[in-house]
Formats: structure tokens, C-alpha cells, sequence
């Protein structure tokens, strides 16, 4: 019995094999499953800074929001 049959090896071998999901999606759906999986591999890559600059950006839209209501309810527009 060499190395790459041990139980050990078969069960790293197959660890790194495993797709998760992939594994399930019929072919006709691949395409869209890739899209899926490059946005997960985008967000696994730049998670933090992608969150912390959608929530900066929802930060400002939601303050200029204040600020047109204020300035509606005021009557100075």
C-alpha cells in the first residue's frame, strides 16, 4: 500500500476535491452557479473593505435623505 492510498491521503485528497454546492447544480444552471462563485470568491478576497464602503455609501445617501426631507419640511426648497 503506497502513501496516496493511505486512509489519510484519500480523505485530504478528497477534503480539497469537495466543491460544496457545485457538486449539485445541474448543468443547465453551471452559468449562473459560476457568476455565484465569482461573487463569493470577490467578497472572500475584499469583504471588508466591499461592506465598509457600501456602508460609507449608505451612510451618505441616507444623510442627504435627512437633510432634503429637513430642508422640504422646513420649506426652504
Amino acid at each position: 500500500m503506497s502513501d496516496d492510498d493511505s486512509p489519510e491521503a484519500v480523505a485530504e485528497k478528497s477534503m480539497q476535491q469537495a466543491g460544496g454546492l457545485g457538486e449539485l447544480i445541474p448543468e443547465p444552471l453551471m452559468p449562473a452557479w459560476n457568476q455565484v462563485e465569482k461573487v463569493q470568491a470577490f467578497r472572500r478576497t475584499h469583504g471588508e473593505t466591499y461592506v465598509g464602503v457600501f456602508e460609507l455609501l449608505t451612510a451618505l445617501m441616507l444623510a442627504g435623505g435627512y437633510v432634503w426631507w429637513l430642508l422640504l419640511y422646513l420649506e426652504l426648497i
